[in-house]
């Protein structure tokens, strides 16, 4: 019954991608397996992640089941949509029905999604990771599967206000080869070894995105390191501490 809500969707995101004339550039969609349980593991940039990495899954037929936060699930129109989704609910407060919900879909042969960062980096840099994900995988007995997206913090983010006009906005994804979830190895170590990988297809989505700020207005959506106008992550840490 899930899918009868999933597939139209997804018809009616890739209508909305055609509508705003993204320009999608997505490669590496084939370390996604065909068949399995997989943690999908992204970076975290815009309210709109979940879409995109949803979309590098399509090509092997795959249909991700994202963890997300409770409260999304009681809104009156996004809470039946990601109920009938088999999206994952997560109580920061009660993480542990959040992490055996996930186990149980891992195990049935699902495909997770999760952002490590917990929340939006404000500062378009990878922020820590906790360590649910790697512990998740190991538990289950299922591969990591890093990936990358940049551009749609142009689309919508935190602090900035929504772009859904027909912007030809590019939007770059990049999917890399699976991570063994061994067991015999410090869910901590395993946890930076999937860090640094996201953190190199952010490099080369980086460097694969097409265009650069128009002018001195249009610097916001880029890191500070390369030039951009976002806060630092130092700036962010302080004005979260005030």
């Amino acid at each position: 019954m899930a899918e009868l809500v999933y597939r139209p969707v997804i018809g009616f995101a890739q209508t909305l991608f055609k509508v705003w004339d993204l320009k999608i550039d997505c490669q590496g969609s084939e370390n996604i397996p065909r068949s399995g349980g997989a943690v999908l593991v992204s970076n975290h940039i815009s309210y709109l992640d979940f879409v995109f990495n949803g979309l590098a899954a399509l090509p092997q037929k795959r249909l991700v089941r994202f963890m997300a936060k409770e409260s999304v699930f009681r809104h009156r129109i996004s809470g039946p949509l990601m109920r009938g989704m088999k999206h994952i609910p997560v109580d920061r407060k009660q993480g542990d029905a959040a992490y055996a919900h996930a186990l149980q879909s891992l195990r049935s042969g699902e495909v997770v999604g999760v952002f490590p960062e917990a929340t939006i980096s404000q500062s378009f840099t990878l922020k820590s990771f906790k360590s649910g994900a790697a512990r998740m995988a190991q538990e289950a007995g299922v591969p990591l599967i890093p990936m990358a997206v940049w551009g749609t913090q142009r689309l919508w983010t935190k602090g900035h206000p929504r772009n859904f006009k027909r912007s030809h906005t590019p939007i770059t994804i990049r999917v890399g080869e699976a991570i063994e979830a061994s067991r015999d190895k410090y869910a901590g170590a395993l946890t930076r070894q999937l860090r640094e990988r996201v953190q190199e297809l952010l490099e080369a989505a980086q460097r694969a995105y097409p265009v650069r700020p128009k002018g001195p207005d249009d610097t916001w959506w880029m890191p500070a390191h390369l030039g951009g106008t976002a806060p630092t992550p130092e700036q962010v840490r302080a004005a979260e501490a005030r």
